[in-house]
């Protein structure tokens, strides 16, 4: 076990090499099962049966002590990138061990949508009980759309975040939107395909509100960027499950007491999961 990391910082040295061609290659069936059944594995408790099966895809699982949390967290990561071989961009899992899992936080545009992936680790290091999903390549490194992970049901990520909802956990996707793109908010809320968790949006809506946020509220209002088309939302529309999509402008991605003050209002929103 590795102690003192900062968990934020190990994921933005991961996420600092990703370029925007190159870099991802879609997964076999297979290859996403084994990834899968590993992280299953992890979360039912059995560590060396998940480092078993990931080895079957050249894939690791470390722990270490984040010294900002002060809990302790699994890292499911490549192998492949630490033996210096070409990226396949498939992402990493992070896994706070310190209480059973109980809730979701989602990046699938680190890097494109800027610092989602500091969000991500922020929202994670605020309550126990989280699970940190995050994708590995830019969104546009892949041929086509295959690396735009939030619309696609053929990578890693969505097949991981497939196995949560299968669990039945709650879950908060992390966008980010450019400022002129929709100048009359700071923020979009949304649950996406779905409407399972519009207290969950209300309550979010109001904690980012009190931060002297501008919140569009999707579910009470049309709003641009309200997530309807991502996947791993329409999975949770279709099971009944509680699913948030948020978009955040450039202006509060770029400046971190702002991201502090979101994190803290989904850390409300957390906290109450964890307690569910």
């Amino acid at each position: 076990m590795t102690t003192g990391v900062d968990l934020e910082e190990r994921i933005t040295q991961y996420t600092t090499a990703f370029g925007e061609r190159g870099g991802y290659r879609i997964p076999s069936r297979d290859e996403r099962l084994t990834l899968t059944q590993a992280v299953s594995l992890l979360l039912d408790g059995d560590q060396a049966a998940a480092k078993a099966k990931l080895a079957e895809v050249d894939f690791t699982l470390q722990t270490f002590t984040d010294r900002v949390s002060n809990r302790r967290y699994a890292e499911v990561a490549d192998a492949v990138q630490a033996t210096g071989s070409r990226s396949r961009g498939w992402g990493r899992v992070y896994v706070d061990l310190s209480e059973p899992v109980r809730w979701s936080v989602q990046v699938p545009h680190p890097i494109a949508d800027e610092n989602t992936e500091r969000l991500g680790a922020r929202v994670l290091q605020g309550e126990p009980g989280g699970i940190l999903v995050l994708a590995g390549a830019h969104r546009t490194a892949g041929v086509g759309n295959s690396a735009d992970v939030a619309h696609r049901t053929d990578s890693v990520f969505h097949s991981v975040i497939d196995e949560l909802m299968r669990r039945k956990l709650p879950g908060v996707q992390l966008h980010g939107f450019a400022n002129e793109s929709f100048p009359e908010y700071d923020v979009v809320v949304s649950t996406g395909a779905g409407d399972r968790a519009v207290s969950d949006a209300k309550r979010l809506s109001n904690g980012l509100e009190d931060a002297d946020f501008a919140v569009c509220q999707a579910w009470a209002r049309k709003c641009k960027l309200s997530g309807t088309s991502n996947e791993q939302g329409q999975v949770a529309a279709e099971e009944r499950l509680r699913f948030l999509h948020i978009e955040m402008n450039r202006g509060i991605r770029t400046n971190s007491e702002s991201l502090d003050k979101v994190a803290e209002a989904i850390t409300v929103l957390t906290s109450r999961w964890s307690k569910d």
